[in-house]
């Protein structure tokens, strides 16, 4: 696939982000973590959780609208995001590995994100995932160059989002069923780090069936998008 200005940007956009949220993640560990990140996590202020919090949020808005100023159609757009989040997660360990010599394997825990709940896992898990969002946003920036419909069909989608949803479910299913989702309840006591519960949390074990489950419903939604994309390009 040649690919087009459009691309080449995002892609260097994406990197730089990783970056930029690899850097502040060394920064964190420099001073919380000077011995090595590790579980359980170490406590953190109120209020450096709460900017860690928005922090997040910031990051999801970055990537939307990179995606939304990229394509040029709906799909395009939803596929620029897709190509933007797993170049910047991708490059965000690769960064890490590069100055922090972590992960020391593809199975190390890491906490991936924090909303609702906090989402953790090997780093593998997310990287698989990030391998799948590549191959939908190349496939749909290809066919839209191409001049080809590129909106999913209704199962396609159902498909995809259920998968989708699983994987979230396989993140943080090991939290929730320890802690439940308590993040919340801090939010509004400074006395308190939001991040309380985790001093106190281990991750036990991830539902890898489950994880497999979810990400083979995405690439069964990637394969009949894909091959009934193929069917009707010129």
């Amino acid at each position: 696939m040649k690919l087009n200005r459009s691309f080449k940007l995002v892609t260097i956009y994406s990197i730089a982000m990783g970056f930029m949220e690899a850097a502040v993640v060394i920064y964190l560990r420099k001073l919380y973590y000077a011995h090595g990140f590790s579980f359980p996590l170490a406590p953190v202020d109120h209020d450096i959780s709460v900017v860690e919090l928005c922090r997040e949020v910031a990051t999801i808005i970055m990537l939307i609208t990179i995606g939304l100023l990229a394509g040029r159609n709906r799909a395009e757009q939803f596929g620029y995001f897709l190509y933007s989040f797993a170049i910047w997660d991708i490059f965000y360990y690769v960064f890490l590995k590069l100055f922090l010599g972590w992960p020391a394997s593809w199975m190390t825990w890491d906490i991936l994100f924090l909303l609702p709940a906090p989402w953790v896992g090997p780093v593998l898990a997310p990287l698989i995932l990030a391998v799948s969002m590549c191959l939908f946003a190349i496939t749909i920036v290809h066919f839209t160059n191409k001049g080809v419909a590129v909106s999913m069909k209704r199962t396609e989608r159902i498909l995809l989002w259920s998968g989708s949803l699983i994987a979230i479910i396989s993140f943080t299913e090991d939290y929730v069923s320890s802690k439940g989702i308590t993040l919340w309840k801090n939010i509004t006591d400074p006395s308190r780090s939001l991040f309380m519960e985790l001093v106190n949390y281990v991750p036990q074990w991830f539902n890898w069936p489950l994880f497999l489950f979810a990400e083979g419903l995405i690439l069964l939604s990637y394969g009949m998008y894909a091959s009934r994309l193929k069917r009707t390009a010129p």
